[in-house]
């Protein structure tokens, strides 16, 4: 369907290629959150990306137009964080990542190596640093000495104004092709520690929640495993035709945010 017949509690936004792409709002962005908020809706924005805190995007979004704060914001550093807390709390982790993923699981208590040989577990993220060194180390912490493998997020690339760039996606291909291994978790949307984040915040069952987002296999993977209204916008990653040979289908199709103001 391509027309929302309903107004939800809950929002769940995506930014990249949702909200805005690069440093420019995607129309009818800061309109359709006004709107939700003035009936009295709940919003959260939720981002695979884990490249700055949720501080900084909060301060992205008011910037642009869309006023935020830090806890409006749920990213796959959320979920990191639940599921290691689950799984592994007191392991010793080695991160293939940027700097900030590593500063902020040593702040929430995590043991964080760049000794292979001491690692039990690599994490795996977006990183814009990404080299050999890093490849070598997370292949013989995990392949010599045994330690599970954890990525952050699925995506094979983040949208941006000229194209894109490469995602987690990514990397992990690398390190699980030299390694031999799988990981044994990917994280981040559409991961059930993503939703359980997303509907802890916003207070929702997920029947009361619609999440709005540009792709399939994430955003709309993940409210339809979940129990939320799916709603792609198309206006990033997935278009009509990936709407017509992919899975899952999304609840709504719209072409832009603006469809959303019509309720």
């Amino acid at each position: 369907m391509s027309r929302v017949d309903r107004r939800y509690a809950g929002y769940a936004f995506d930014l990249d290629g949702t909200l805005y792409l690069g440093d420019a709002l995607l129309p009818h962005a800061a309109e359709v959150i006004r709107s939700i908020r003035g009936g009295g809706g709940r919003v959260v924005f939720v981002t695979n990306k884990p490249l700055e805190t949720a501080a900084d995007y909060a301060a992205r979004l008011t910037r642009l137009g869309i006023d935020a704060e830090a806890e409006d914001i749920v990213s796959a550093l959320d979920s990191l964080f639940l599921y290691m807390e689950d799984r592994h709390p007191r392991a010793r982790i080695l991160p293939v990542t940027e700097a900030l993923v590593g500063e902020m699981l040593a702040a929430r208590g995590f043991a964080v190596t760049r000794d292979p040989a001491a690692a039990e577990v690599v994490v795996v993220a977006f990183d814009r640093t990404f080299d050999y060194a890093k490849l070598n180390a997370a292949y013989r912490a995990v392949r010599l000495h045994g330690a599970a493998l954890v990525a952050t997020n699925p995506d094979p690339y983040c949208p941006t104004p000229d194209g894109g760039l490469p995602d987690c996606a990514a990397m992990l291909a690398a390190i699980e092709a030299c390694s031999g291994r799988k990981a044994e978790a990917v994280l981040g949307k559409p991961s059930a520690y993503m939703a359980r984040t997303v509907l802890s915040r916003l207070g929702l069952p997920a029947g009361e929640v619609a999440l709005v987002g540009d792709r399939i296999a994430t955003d709309i993977a993940m409210a339809k495993s979940e129990g939320m209204t799916a709603v792609l916008v198309l206006t990033g990653a997935s278009s009509r035709s990936d709407v017509e040979r992919e899975t899952p289908k999304p609840d709504f199709v719209i072409e832009n945010l603006g469809q959303l103001l019509a309720l």
